[in-house]
């Protein structure tokens, strides 16, 4: 009996690391797709990749101080802004499971910035001015935000579904160690390949379907939520579960 309740418990940990790491893709496909549109739309801007944002505020300080530096200012504030109340919200189930509740409302709250990114984007026609494109980037800086620190709670070594730097470290590192498994480097690659599939698919639909461009990373954001809070209802600690969850699931295979 105790047996088999060990590989059921081992077999249902393993669907959920599986669940766990194609939400992460998705979330890396809806970041690289944001970032494409922002860049290409709003004015070169990134609402995600924020290294690339202070290395455009040097560039346009140094060249003109005065000239689309609010852009970056206000897509950079809003990210850290999603980023503080994010770090709220999951901070209490920080590392107890696979995938806490708590991970699944700030995305949730995240996807509050995404409609009204939408209705903002369609009511201006896809064409906002500049005023209008401050708050997109506003939008979506926050929305991200909100997901970067959500994923970061989830504690998965390397992975960050907003930025590849960290996550090309830890897969070449990788490669080097005699530790690592292929799971966790088809993990990290997977992300890669998501980030830049995401950035493509933006791309394209900035140029040929221009209105609709924003809906792609919407969906599959609503659809990672919905995703998460279906097939992964672990309760943390805090919340009363009745059992934390195995050491093996906390950090990922």
């Amino acid at each position: 009996m105790m047996q088999t309740q060990l590989m059921t418990s081992t077999h249902n940990q393993t669907v959920q690391l599986r669940i766990r790491d194609m939400l992460l893709n998705a979330l890396a496909v809806s970041s690289g797709a944001i970032d494409a549109i922002s860049f290409l739309v709003l004015g070169k801007v990134f609402t995600a990749f924020m290294t690339g944002n202070i290395v455009f505020l040097g560039l346009r300080a140094a060249s003109a101080p005065a000239a689309g530096m609010v852009s970056i200012l206000t897509s950079m504030a809003a990210f850290a802004v999603g980023v503080y109340i994010s770090a709220q919200i999951v901070k209490p189930s920080k590392g107890s499971g696979t995938w806490p509740q708590r991970v699944t409302v700030a995305l949730g709250v995240s996807l509050i910035a995404h409609t009204a990114f939408l209705a903002v984007w369609f009511a201006s026609n896809g064409q906002p001015s500049i005023d209008v494109a401050h708050v997109l980037l506003g939008l979506w800086g926050f929305a991200m935000g909100m997901q970067s620190a959500a994923v970061r709670s989830l504690q998965v070594d390397g992975v960050f579904t907003t930025a590849a730097t960290a996550t090309i470290i830890f897969l070449v590192g990788d490669l080097t160690s005699w530790f690592t498994t292929a799971q966790e480097r088809r993990r990290l690659a997977g992300v890669l390949v998501s980030l830049f599939v995401g950035a493509t698919a933006g791309g394209l639909l900035s140029m040929r379907a221009h209105i609709y461009a924003p809906v792609l990373p919407f969906v599959i954001t609503l659809g990672a939520v919905a995703t998460a809070a279906i097939a992964l209802r672990e309760h943390d600690v805090e919340e009363g579960s009745k059992s934390a969850p195995p050491l093996a699931i906390r950090g990922g295979l």
